[in-house]
């Protein structure tokens, strides 16, 4: 297997986690004898240490190697499987769910970074929209594959079926990926050196700022859908999640088209055009006639997102050369966070909007807002690459003799 399709591999394995336990809450409910509430937890016991772990798996994969890591990281995400396919009840279920999202933190960033270390810049790009595309695959199977065979076989074929996959990224890793760097002393110092390496880049602090906008404002609206659908009399949970299916479909017909857009547009007119067809997609959907239409819209939607997400994604394998893990782990956390925290604002706006159709239009403004600083991202990264390899350049000269 090729290096990408390996990493794919273990991308894959990471988002069909991620995704796995939405459509099965009524059935993990009812078997284990809790709320539906209490079920939906699973949920966040997954991604609140997924995110929380970035910060500790950058500098881990600096210093101790990024393949030595996603290893790691594969195996304990499959034992971590197999607990939860044998947890004897809700709170054991929970723990194995923390302990698996912790794990599964380790593996779609690394590879990225491991990525920047070693394919050109120039062909960054494709090789990163490669990646996306199990990413996307791997959500959608966990979507929607997961339901299907939780109805059939039960939910604990769910998560035997996720061990079966990271089992096999994992072994894929052990067997066909080596490891290409010197493994180095790890240290609390050494982890504040490469986090200082990170934001002594003037592109840092604004691709954080640009990315966490950029999760609050999309992933805001999605608790939303389903409210939306009812107001306008679409439909209402069944519908949601087809939109969300179209939605990550559009993700995956940028990864067909993406090295096109770069030569077409370059990495800063695809910031911009990305924020702007999200933006104008949310406005449409405010005030779309039909349930079709906007299903649509969020097939359009999708494909803006990921063409922005993917420029950020690339921006950040450059942040700092010597600590590519921590930037990209830096730039991880700030995506995520932005995303814990979009929710409670589009909360906040309909609470004092009174209207979800309100929250539609106001995302979609900011969105067009946030195009601006989007597209100035590249040009200046370009500048301080440029500006790095002149200064090696220079120290890399002989002294004149005297």
């Amino acid at each position: 297997m090729s290096f990408l399709a390996l990493l794919g591999l273990a991308d894959f394995a990471s988002a069909f986690a991620t995704r796995a336990v939405d459509p099965m809450l009524t059935l993990l409910a009812s078997d284990l004898g809790v709320s539906v509430r209490a079920a939906a937890l699973l949920a966040s016991a997954f991604t609140l240490p997924y995110a929380a772990t970035q910060l500790v798996f950058g500098p881990v994969g600096d210093a101790f190697g990024r393949v030595r890591l996603i290893r790691i990281t594969l195996s304990c995400l499959t034992l971590s499987h197999l607990a939860c396919a044998f947890a004897p009840n809700h709170e054991f279920l929970m723990a194995a769910r923390i302990l698996a999202g912790g794990w599964a933190g380790g593996i779609i960033p690394v590879s990225f970074a491991l990525v920047g270390d070693r394919v050109p810049f120039d062909q960054r790009s494709a090789a990163l929209g490669r990646l996306l595309l199990f990413v996307v695959l791997g959500q959608l199977g966990g979507a929607i594959v997961s339901g299907a065979i939780a109805t059939y076989f039960g939910w604990r074929t769910v998560f035997l079926v996720a061990a079966a996959i990271s089992a096999l990224a994992a072994l894929g890793s052990m067997l066909f990926l080596t490891e290409l760097g010197q493994r180095q002393k790890l240290s609390v110092r050494a982890t504040i050196d490469g986090y200082k390496e990170v934001f002594r880049n003037p592109v840092s602090i604004r691709l954080f700022v640009v990315s966490a906008t950029e999760g609050a404002i999309i992933f805001g609206i999605f608790p939303f859908v389903a409210p939306l659908f009812v107001a306008k009399g679409f439909g209402n949970a069944v519908e949601a999640g087809l939109t969300m299916g179209a939605y990550s479909l559009g993700g995956v017909g940028y990864t067909f088209l993406v090295q096109r857009l770069v030569r077409l547009l370059g990495l800063g007119g695809m910031a911009a055009t990305g924020a702007v067809i999200v933006g104008t997609c949310m406005l449409a959907a405010a005030i779309a006639p039909s349930l079709n239409v906007i299903i649509g819209l969020f097939a359009v939607m999708g494909f803006g997102f990921y063409t922005i997400h993917n420029t950020l994604q690339i921006m950040s394998t450059e942040l700092a050369v010597t600590a590519r893990g921590s930037g990209v782990s830096l730039y991880a956390t700030s995506f995520f966070t932005g995303q814990a925290f979009g929710a409670v604002l589009a909360g906040q706006v309909v609470a004092i909007a009174g209207s979800v159709t309100t929250l539609f239009v106001v995302a979609g403004l900011a969105m067009y807002a946030l195009a601006w600083p989007a597209s100035r991202l590249a040009p200046l990264a370009a500048r301080v690459r440029a500006e790095r390899e002149e200064e090696a350049a220079r120290l890399a000269e002989p002294a004149n003799p005297a």
